[in-house]
């Protein structure tokens, strides 16, 4: 942690945490272990008149609602993947995301990546502490780039727990348990962290095997046919995806 960070931190102490679920209460006890002066997590209504800095750890539909309670002099931050910073209006305002599922209240931010904004300079620098005293890594999402950046999110976490769901009902109609595709789906996670998606492609699609995937189709459509259309477009995407695989070994 950088000195500078915590001391920047305290000028504005103490830090008000607003919504008292499981991201409130992990921040709030993150932030005391880290040194930081914090009150809260505090439920919503409260107007952070005693505060420095307000982080609203609410749910994004009631973030504007609480941002208007907020006692005006107050730096306030969001903790929101998808908005933007005008729900934080007319504070002088900041935003940081952690990227990162927290299921309860022992929850480590160390090594986790949070997108940050701010309105002001000085709002961003207080973002950039608050990732810096967490042990996260804080990259700059512009208000622009806020959707695309959070689908991202949500494509690499929920929608890859949405296709593991259609797996594991697919593997139960042949009499096999979720728990054989685990080392699969650790091995395909690993090695797309470490090769990027092009590299780490394996499977009938990237070797071209028409056949293999006309069958797979056919036990789609017998057994999940609900599924067919989206088993449909994920081929489809691979088709692409080993494409770009195939381009990136011809010039190599």
């Amino acid at each position: 942690m950088n000195t500078s960070s915590h001391s920047a931190l305290q000028h504005h102490a103490p830090v008000l945490i607003v919504g008292d679920g499981r991201m409130g209460s992990a921040l709030a006890a993150a932030l005391t272990a880290a040194g930081v002066h914090v009150t809260g997590p505090a439920g919503r209504g409260e107007n952070g008149a005693d505060a420095g800095i307000v982080l609203l750890a609410v749910p994004d539909a009631a973030i504007a609602d609480a941002a208007r309670t907020i006692a005006p002099g107050r730096l306030v931050g969001h903790l929101s993947g998808a908005l933007d910073l005008s729900v934080l209006a007319p504070h002088e305002a900041f935003g940081i995301h952690p990227l990162m599922t927290v299921t309860g209240t022992e929850a480590s931010f160390a090594g986790v990546t949070a997108a940050l904004a701010g309105t002001t300079p000085h709002a961003h620098a207080v973002a950039e502490a608050l990732a810096d005293v967490l042990g996260m890594t804080g990259v700059t999402v512009h208000d622009h780039d806020r959707a695309a950046y959070h689908a991202a999110a949500s494509i690499a976490a929920n929608f890859l727990v949405t296709l593991e769901g259609m797996a594991e009902d697919l593997a139960a109609t042949a009499g096999v348990d979720r728990d054989a595709l685990v080392p699969l789906v650790r091995a395909a996670v690993e090695n797309w962290a470490e090769r990027g998606a092009a590299s780490a492609l394996t499977g009938p699609v990237s070797r071209g095997d028409t056949a293999t995937v006309a069958r797979q189709r056919a036990a789609i459509a017998e057994r999940l046919p609900d599924r067919l259309a989206l088993f449909d477009a994920l081929v489809d995407a691979t088709h692409d995806l080993a494409a770009t695989q195939r381009a990136d070994l011809r010039a190599s």
